[in-house]
């Protein structure tokens, strides 16, 4: 299958995941908002105790006194661990950028606010670029990719989810509202987009290190946002969400891929 027909059916994957009008005109809060003490705890953790595939792979192409750019940094799980003499973090979300200028911890860091690859042309090269838990919110991945690449000396480094990272979700969604989701798009396909690309792409399965939510409460507050439904219903969502497996939160997998740069680029 060529890049045309992938980037096709990527697109329409990602958009079958779309909140019908009807529930979303009755969310009483945005679905789509993230919260910000939960991507600094899990940075925290990784700061004290640096590990993973994603992890080893950036800080094996990383010379000494070398640079980072992470792209939908968040709070700086995948980037501050590595010890950059430079990190350039690029997000959406000034809260997040501010969270990882807190956790810097010494590191230089440089912020640049706004959607990759639309602040792509203000952003400088790195030795090494990481993107971690943002490729399922791209809908032109091509793109997305190609300028990840232009901005890495040596490496880029991405970890996603196997599935859509809302797929917990998904036996809630019928419950609450009788709607089936999605199964795709899936790793494999952000995969495959990169290898028509013509990067040279190796990938790593792998369980996830931890659980998404620290207590039934932080879940269900999460759920309730996620599927538009009142706050007042958390107790409601623990109770179902237990019913149906999805409390406590099974483990996740998560997948590391990566590639390097040409040695004549």
């Amino acid at each position: 299958m060529g890049l045309d027909d992938l980037m096709a059916g990527w697109r329409a994957d990602l958009e079958s995941w779309a909140i019908p009008d009807e529930i979303l005109a009755k969310a009483p809060t945005n679905p789509w908002t993230h919260q910000v003490e939960r991507f600094a705890r899990r940075t925290g953790a990784l700061l004290a105790d640096p590990k993973g595939p994603t992890y080893e792979r950036a800080r094996e192409a990383l010379p000494r006194g070398g640079s980072v750019l992470d792209v939908g940094a968040g709070t700086g799980a995948a980037s501050l661990p590595l010890g950059p003499a430079l990190l350039v973090a690029v997000d959406e979300n000034a809260g997040m950028l501010a969270e990882l200028g807190r956790q810097a911890r010494g590191t230089a860091v440089q912020t640049v606010e706004g959607r990759w690859p639309d602040v792509a042309d203000r952003t400088p090269v790195a030795d090494v670029v990481v993107c971690a838990h943002v490729v399922f919110n791209v809908p032109d991945l091509a793109e997305f990719f190609v300028a990840l690449d232009r901005h890495a000396r040596r490496r880029v480094v991405l970890e996603l989810p196997e599935i859509h990272p809302t797929s917990w979700l998904n036996p809630l969604w019928e419950h609450f509202h009788g709607l089936p989701r999605p199964a795709t798009p899936t790793a494999a396909d952000a995969v495959s987009i990169a290898e028509a690309l013509g990067f040279d792409v190796a990938a790593e399965r792998y369980p996830s290190p931890d659980t998404p939510f620290a207590s039934a409460e932080e879940m269900a507050a999460s759920a309730c946002r996620r599927l538009c439904l009142d706050p007042g219903r958390a107790s409601e969502v623990i109770k179902v969400a237990t019913e149906l497996g999805v409390w406590p939160a099974p483990r996740r997998t998560f997948v590391t891929m990566w590639w390097d740069r040409a040695a004549d680029e």
